[in-house]
């Protein structure tokens, strides 16, 4: 029997630590938290001082009383979550279900996944951190009260299934408040005049127009660049000034999670909370060959740059051996954390230096290896000696004007041989010719171009996490989740690794900063973030930060209930095409759409596209495909927000059938609806053609279920097609594989079922199956 007992709340940490631990130990993994409030109330006692009413998590019921069997007869039990916030409240609920009448339980804080850390940290356990379980406590509860009792209003004024959120919803003002600054935004027009030039010796290089008589200047119109060129007709260009000096770039420090979401962003377009999972693989063990399963990088949730001693003298080892002295500073390159920044915490970085990217090709997956190689590559770089540049400036004077070239000349790699951050790459340096003060030049051509100013650029979502970081909104752990909930709930659309806000995010914005201040203002939610940390450092009594909070945002609350507008739609502006009434923005359930204001009266709708400015256009007045591509009886109809006509005629009614889209995809109804309620599926062609499913086809696919009587159906569902039974609900027959036109040669079934690698039938009475696949073609 082992000794002690390990919990952690991943199966993959488990798996690993229990290979390093060996028969002393038994690890077990609670698969997360355990438990949580519950999910429909509020679950947080006004009355009893913010106090929280945890409830079991839906199927942790089995998982808490396989932890009390595995902790039966056990004196000492590790508690080793994630050494964060999260992970002392999920040790803290573990404990608390296990209890301490028969246990005792020590904290582990494992930074990284590899034998030596275990060791020590397991030599070292510390106790459960009673302040640092109340902050993520005071967060759970903050964030309860806000999107608890706010979203019914959004509900009830808006749309039903509208949510907000403390933080989410700061984060879409700064969305929102981009947006308005780029639509608000007027281009201004100016100038720029550029002279290339020749001296004694090649290349040729372009100078910029920088001064007249020692003041800045800058063109505003045509008219003024052709008074600067008539002044530079008869005007000697000579060489008023060479400097040269050299220019240090440093490395940048190691990864903390923002800046890692951020880079990842730029390098490898992955979203944040892909990075954040491909990360917490890699921190918690990955098959690594003969090794088995090993922690390949330290805890990925950090706001601190801090790197062990032990660490530092494997880089600085690593980098003498592979890349020379030179390539290595004389004492190891320090970083300033982040204000606030938890130091007992390591940045991300590799838990073996050694252990190259190109050593684990053959073990990771593409996504897996390319986030692994960036954090390598980071993290060594930042122990390297900097690149040096010789900068180079020469001004040109042409009588009264003063022109300006520079050029950026690298002379000494340094840490660029390893790693280059996302801009420096964009660099583009310029060459400049050996030249000489008093030099005269010879003029070949001007370069005047025209250009406007141009509006704010919309947050990327590197961006977006800078801006969050900057003004101290959230913490680095959220804000992946944070990214994607403002995308899933379609209050932001991602375009071109750009963030807008959609109609409804604004409205939904508008109406949080008209009703609740307080809660979205970015520097109060900053201060609450100050708050929670002052909590987990034992400063501050959690209640008494609640206790701040909610008097104020109770009146808030009180008065958006009578108070807060009404907005079922945007207007737009738009006439409507069909009875001349204006369009407005609407929401259904598959997102925006334009809908006549006249609505009952007039049912016309269309999809709705915008223009650079981000204003909205009718998708239908927007460029035309060609004309052979035009929709009729034979070509290739698509549903956009109106019906489109297909030439096909009802067998009830005999109108004709068109083409329109409900809440999981296309399918034909009646024209006659609503006195003829006739729908039916379909499939295309290999021209895009409309085929309708017909009644033999149906028939020809009987329900498997005994006594059922029903048929087959192609069905779509927002995961994409499947096939279900014509009697749902009171048949939930479904097959995600189409039904195989072969009958059953032990049953005479008409049709088989294709369930991985094997072919079987389909009803529970027969039990043929066979590994062999046959060659008949599926029915579609």
């Amino acid at each position: 029997m082992p000794k002690s007992l390990l919990i952690v709340e991943s199966p993959t940490k488990a798996k690993t630590l229990q290979k390093y631990l060996g028969s002393e130990f038994l690890v077990e993994s609670s698969m997360g938290h355990i438990i949580d409030l519950p999910k429909n109330e509020l679950g947080v006692d006004l009355e009893q001082d913010f106090q929280p009413r945890y409830v079991t998590i839906l199927g942790k019921a089995k998982v808490i009383s396989a932890l009390k069997k595995a902790a039966a007869g056990i004196r000492d039990i590790y508690l080793a979550p994630d050494p964060d916030r999260e992970g002392e409240a999920i040790a803290w609920h573990i404990a608390e279900a296990l209890g301490e009448k028969d246990h005792h339980f020590h904290r582990v804080l494992l930074l990284e996944i590899t034998p030596k850390a275990l060791k020590e940290a397991l030599a070292q356990p510390v106790e459960l951190n009673r302040a640092r379980f109340e902050a993520q406590q005071a967060r759970r509860v903050l964030d309860r009260l806000v999107g608890y009792q706010i979203s019914p209003l959004l509900w009830q004024k808006v749309k039903t299934g509208l949510s907000a959120g403390r933080v989410q919803s700061v984060a879409l003002r700064l969305v929102v408040d981009k947006e308005r600054a780029i639509r608000a935004f007027v281009p201004e027009e100016y100038w720029s005049l550029a002279a290339c030039l020749e001296g004694k010796k090649p290349p040729a290089f372009v100078a910029n127009l920088l001064k007249k008589d020692n003041k800045n200047i800058k063109p505003g119109s045509a008219g003024e660049v052709e008074g600067i060129l008539e002044a530079l007709e008869t005007a000697e260009f000579k060489v008023a000034k060479v400097e040269k000096k050299p220019q240090k770039r440093n490395p940048a420090p190691p990864f903390i999670t923002s800046s890692l979401q951020m880079e990842a962003s730029r390098k490898l377009r992955f979203p944040p909370s892909k990075t954040m999972r491909l990360a917490q693989r890699l921190y918690e063990g990955m098959e690594v060959g003969d090794e088995g399963p090993v922690g390949l990088i330290t805890y990925m949730r950090t706001d601190s740059t801090r790197v062990s001693g032990e660490a530092l003298d494997a880089v600085r080892g690593f980098i003498k051996t592979t890349y020379g002295d030179d390539y290595l500073p004389a004492k190891p390159n320090f970083y300033k954390s982040p204000k606030g920044a938890q130091e007992a915490h390591e940045a991300i970085r590799p838990t073996g230096v050694t252990r190259r990217p190109q050593d684990l090709k053959a073990h990771l997956r593409k996504e897996e290896l390319a986030l692994y190689d960036l954090i390598w590559r980071r993290f060594v770089a930042s122990q390297m000696t900097p690149a040096v540049f010789q900068l180079t400036t020469v001004d040109v004077n042409a009588g009264p004007y003063l022109f300006r070239a520079t050029a950026s000349v690298l002379q000494f790699p340094g840490f660029t041989t390893l790693y280059q951050e996302t801009r420096e790459e964009e660099e583009q340096p310029a060459k400049l010719p050996p030249l000489k003060t008093g030099e005269i030049l010879q003029l070949r051509d001007f370069d005047p171009q025209q250009h406007f100013t141009k509006p704010p650029a919309r947050y990327t979502e590197a961006s977006l996490i800078k801006e969050l970081e900057v003004q101290g909104i959230g913490r680095p752990s959220t804000y992946a989740t944070i990214l994607t909930n403002l995308q899933d709930r379609l209050y932001v659309a991602k375009e071109k690794y750009g963030l807008r806000p959609t109609e409804m995010g604004m409205v939904v914005s508008d109406l949080l900063v008209e009703n609740f201040p307080d809660v979205m203002d970015p520097k109060f939610t900053a201060r609450m973030e100050t708050d929670l940390d002052r909590i987990a450092a034992g400063e501050v009594p959690w209640q008494g930060v609640m206790r701040g909070f909610y008097g104020p945002f109770a009146q808030e609350l009180t008065a958006a209930k009578t108070q807060m507008r009404r907005v079922k739609s945007v207007p737009t502006g738009i006439v409507c095409p069909e009875c001349g009434g204006e369009l407005h923005v609407r929401w259904g359930k598959n997102g925006e759409f334009i809908g006549c204001s006249a609505y009952p009266k007039c049912g016309y709708t269309g999809d709705l596209t915008r223009d650079a400015q981000g204003r909205i256009i009718l998708a239908s007045l927007a460029p035309a495909a060609p004309e052979n591509q035009d929709e009729g009886p034979g070509k290739a109809p698509v549903a956009r927000g109106k019906p489109a006509p297909t030439g096909i005629t009802c067998p009830k009614c005999q109108k004709e059938l068109l083409l329109r889209r409900g809440r999981l995809g296309e399918f034909l109804g009646c024209s006659g609806y609503p006195r003829c309620k006739f729908t039916q599926n379909f499939t295309r062609g290999p021209q895009g053609e409309i085929i309708p499913q017909s009644p033999e086809d149906e028939a020809a696919h009987p329900c498997p279920r005994a006594g059922c009587g029903g048929h087959l159906l192609k069905r779509r569902s927002r995961r994409g097609i499947f096939y279900g039974c014509s009697n749902y609900p009171q048949c939930q027959f479904t097959m995600n594989q189409p039904p195989l036109d072969q009958p059953c040669p032990q049953c005479q079934f008409p049709w088989l079922q294709k369930k991985g690698k094997k072919i079987l039938c389909p009803r529970d009475e027969c039990d043929y199956q066979t590994a062999v696949i046959l060659d008949e073609k599926a029915k579609t």
